[in-house]
């Protein structure tokens, strides 16, 4: 598979499917990773970037905003703990297809129902196993996310010419409205509470106030934090107006994650974002609620290199001086340069001092860039969902 272009070969030494069927990434620039395959035996293509989260690889597979991504994983063991029905974000991931350094089939786990590569084939996500990753990761440090393709053999060869070409037709996330694909398509109710060791999930039978979700994307584990809140909840689609919200008379609205170009999506969220602020409506934004948020306010966001991605990213809270540990997953940032008079900012990132968190001064508006549900991550946030419950109970009465 060389045919001129750059290419790194797997280990012997790591572990793969029996199979051992062949596999390749391959970049737009050409380069090539080769590598064995697991999971379902597609062709992907997606923009790819790296995530540095040492655990919870399920979640963060389930993760809708990943919608038209490859993730890599810097950790290098991936598969060891198995997947189960229960570490989920979505029904359907998004995700585009996987990258890992040693891929283990045998998972040891008591929650364990079965393997990674058997719930990746489920929904239909092919993977590549044997990858320098930290070569792959030092790229992408460099150079920026790619646009690249995940390509099983399946006895016909693999031609990296033509793979590249196809990467290369990748159009990008600049520009897409990716949030029309992974939002709920008719309105529910929620109720499941918070994951208890050895009880499961609960249910919410005594709601105290009422939370509106604008699902972009949303991830379960931000229901259920709302749930355990307190909150009946009920989840409308993205493209919902501001009198689709108002009609359940919410005593707060959460503006949920996503994947896509925020500016793509605002072209329906933003009028009805600036709708509810100006009908005085308590708005909590998490990732691309965030950002959206902050375009409707008057700011502008911008694509970033590498983005973030992990669940070890250091933030700290302007307004307290404390330091958290959070999830994170956004190729987008907010320009604070660009926020007007009467937003400030709240949180910024350690990483790379970008914009991590709004408020509206005087009005029970705010939002957060990272993910303070913590699915997979840290528990340092969930005061957030505390922070909204208060608001939308002095609402309620």
């Amino acid at each position: 598979m060389n045919d001129g272009f750059h290419s790194v070969a797997p280990s012997l030494s790591t572990p793969v499917p029996d199979a051992r069927t062949k596999a390749v990434l391959v970049l737009a620039d050409g380069s090539a990773f080769e590598g064995f395959a697991f999971g379902a035996p597609v062709i992907a293509v997606g923009e790819v970037c790296f995530n540095t989260a040492m655990t919870g690889y399920q979640e963060i597979l389930a993760d809708p905003s990943y919608a038209g991504q490859i993730i890599a994983f810097t950790f290098p063991h991936i598969g060891i703990v198995g997947t189960n029905d229960e570490d989920i974000e979505s029904i359907n991931p998004a995700v585009r297809g996987v990258v890992v350094r040693a891929y283990s089939d045998m998972p040891s786990n008591y929650r364990a129902l079965t393997t990674l590569d058997r719930w990746l084939k489920r929904h239909n996500i092919p993977g590549i196993s044997g990858v320098d990753t930290r070569r792959l990761t030092a790229r992408i440090r460099e150079l920026g996310m790619p646009h690249g393709l995940i390509g099983h053999d399946l006895g016909r060869g693999l031609d990296v010419r033509e793979l590249r070409d196809r990467a290369r037709a990748f159009p990008g996330l600049e520009g897409l409205d990716l949030a029309k694909e992974v939002t709920c398509r008719q309105t529910f109710t929620w109720d499941q509470t918070p994951w208890v060791w050895n009880s499961g999930y609960g249910r919410q039978t005594n709601p105290g106030w009422r939370a509106v979700v604008v699902d972009y994307g949303v991830k379960r584990n931000i229901l259920r934090l709302l749930a355990g809140s307190g909150a009946g909840i009920t989840v409308l689609p993205a493209e919902s107006t501001a009198e689709a919200v108002m009609r359940h008379r919410p005593h707060g609205v959460l503006l949920s994650n996503g994947p896509g170009d925020p500016a793509a999506t605002g072209a329906y969220a933003i009028p009805m974002i600036r709708n509810l602020i100006a009908a005085d409506v308590p708005l909590f934004g998490i990732c691309l609620g965030h950002q959206m948020l902050g375009l409707a306010l008057g700011g502008q966001t911008r694509k970033m290199g590498q983005g973030h991605h992990g669940a070890n990213h250091p933030v700290k809270d302007l307004e307290t001086g404390k330091v958290e540990i959070v999830s994170m997953n956004h190729g987008f940032t907010v320009d604070r340069e660009s926020l007007p008079a009467g937003i400030r900012e709240t949180h910024v990132s350690l990483f790379d001092g970008t914009n991590c968190g709004l408020k509206v001064e005087g009005r029970p508006i705010f939002s957060v860039q990272y993910h303070p549900e913590a699915s997979p991550g840290p528990m340092d946030s969930h005061y957030l969902f505390e922070r909204f419950a208060a608001i939308a109970r002095q609402r309620a009465g």
